[in-house]
């Protein structure tokens, strides 16, 4: 009797789960899910050194779902609004999420890896929205895509640009009639390669300052790369670092 009334149970809770209305087995089930698939691939952004992580998808894709199911619980219940559009709160979402996605852009200084985080933090919310509205089996191919696609577009970034990193090599020079070719002709080698240049004068302090945005190879030698620096005369200082701030 005691396996006979599990066996009701379960079946009982599996038949709630999988029924297109709202209830509190498929909603909790829904949510559980989402928060689940929102982790995966918050793990996998928080472990390639992103600001957006484990904790930040499981609560976009919980969040979109959970407006995924109040679109489709709100008309159900209520009689007077069966005629109503179940897709209008979970339409928001939509438009919501962009100010999250704008938000890691900005923290990562417009870099493509904050567009990738970006437009992962639009997808995880297009997930949760399938999972809450019932969809379970593409939620979790769509989460399964989603990892796919970020770790093999980072292995063929990797293997594209095996060693290289994106850095700002910011020169200030203290006169404003400056030979950028010479400049740049001393920075480029088989360790260096500009991507971009920007300039800017000052004529009150007779100065130019040159932003460069590099990509740079992990054994680089800076000191002999310094010194040469310094040998064309002129130069007032030379930082180096990852701050996008031209």
């Amino acid at each position: 009797m005691e396996i006979a009334s599990l066996s009701g149970i379960i079946s009982s809770a599996l038949s709630a789960c999988e029924s297109p209305e709202v209830n509190l087995s498929n909603a909790t089930l829904r949510l559980l899910l989402s928060a689940a698939l929102g982790c995966a691939v918050g793990y996998e952004r928080k472990s390639r050194g992103q600001i957006a992580g484990v904790g930040t998808f499981a609560l976009i894709s919980a969040g979109a779902a959970l407006a995924m199911i109040l679109s489709v619980y709100i008309p159900q219940e209520y009689i007077g609004l069966k005629n109503g559009d179940p897709g209008r709160i979970a339409a928001q979402v939509i438009t919501g999420i962009g100010f999250l996605g704008a938000g890691a852009i900005i923290r990562m200084k417009g870099t493509i890896k904050g567009l990738t985080t970006a437009a992962g933090i639009w997808m995880m919310a297009m997930v949760g929205m399938a999972v809450g509205s019932g969809m379970y089996l593409v939620g979790i191919i769509a989460t399964l895509i989603m990892i796919a696609i970020l770790t093999g577009v980072s292995d063929y970034e990797q293997r594209v640009n095996i060693g290289w990193k994106t850095k700002t090599l910011k020169i200030v020079v203290a006169e404003t009639d400056i030979n950028i070719d010479l400049i740049k002709q001393t920075i480029s080698n088989k360790h260096i390669r500009i991507v971009d240049t920007f300039m800017k004068q000052d004529f009150s302090e007779n100065s130019t300052t040159i932003s460069m945005i590099t990509l740079v190879k992990a054994n680089l030698d800076m000191t002999t790369m310094f010194a040469k620096l310094k040998s064309l005369g002129n130069i007032k200082s030379v930082s180096f670092d990852s701050d996008f701030n031209l």
